[in-house]
């Protein structure tokens, strides 16, 4: 086996693992290097901070997961707040998005979602304002709608995090410079390897989305950031490249675009 450099698992939600997993994810990940854990609401925010002073490999991303109940104008005011008295502790603004997944259930009607919509635009005026990196849940259809939003604010450094789209908005993607990150389901999703044959490595991140289970070969298994090995394998059949290339880039890839060196 080669040796692999360190990994950095750019999109988990460790706020939302038990206590006995989270202990046996940091004793058994000795090459993780960083994991960027996402919040969903104020109060996985306030667990995000706690948990990236607890553990200087975790860093914490603040903000609003599109795929639950809408919130109001005072929620999401009270959030921004607190999220600028906190600006200084986090890597980035996430996880922020449109909710597809509910409106494919027919749970959100046009005029919530304008509404969802009206609160993500608020995360990426944030992003300009306190100039941090911005972490999208935006796939398929909902993909160009915030492409659009992030045009609109000449917004440089998004990353979509594990995305699923069409090749046109993968395209436009690319162009802006965005960036993709993929989760082990790699390994058994042709449409996600489609992606990654498209993408340029430079422009690619691996992650977990933990504790969100997969399939395949991981049937049963709590997602575990060393999952992503087999991510690596993955992409380097893809591009043809050595695992060790692939690593190196991967990783220095999160590095920069997080602005990690120094972190």
């Amino acid at each position: 086996m080669c040796k692999l450099l360190k990994m950095i698992d750019a999109h988990i939600h460790l706020d939302q693992y038990k206590d006995d997993e989270m202990k046996h994810i940091m004793n058994s990940s000795p090459l993780i290097d960083r994991m960027i854990s996402v919040s969903t609401d104020l109060d996985s925010c306030i667990r995000n901070l706690e948990l990236s002073r607890k553990y200087q490999k975790v860093k914490a991303a603040f903000g609003f997961h599109p795929e639950q109940s809408l919130a109001s104008k005072e929620y999401i005011s009270e959030l921004l707040k607190w999220i600028d008295q906190h600006r200084g502790d986090m890597i980035a603004i996430g996880e922020v998005g449109l909710p597809y997944y509910l409106r494919q259930q027919n749970k959100v009607s046009d005029v919530q979602y304008e509404q969802y919509h009206n609160i993500l635009e608020k995360f990426v005026q944030s992003a300009v304002v306190w100039d941090k990196p911005i972490v999208l849940h935006a796939v398929h259809e909902d993909a160009p709608i915030v492409c659009d939003l992030l045009e609109k604010y000449s917004i440089k450094k998004a990353h979509f995090h594990w995305f699923k789209g069409d090749q046109k908005t993968i395209m436009r993607m690319i162009e802006n410079g965005y960036f993709i990150s993929v989760t082990p389901d790699i390994v058994y999703k042709e449409k996600i390897r489609n992606i990654v044959h498209m993408y340029p490595l430079e422009q690619i991140m691996i992650e977990t989305d933990g504790p969100w289970p997969f399939e395949g070969p991981f049937t049963g298994k709590m997602t575990h950031p060393n999952m992503m090995i087999e991510t690596i394998r993955e992409i380097s059949k893809i591009k043809k490249l050595s695992l060790e290339e692939v690593s190196d880039t991967l990783w220095r890839n999160t590095v920069s675009f997080y602005e990690l060196e120094n972190r």
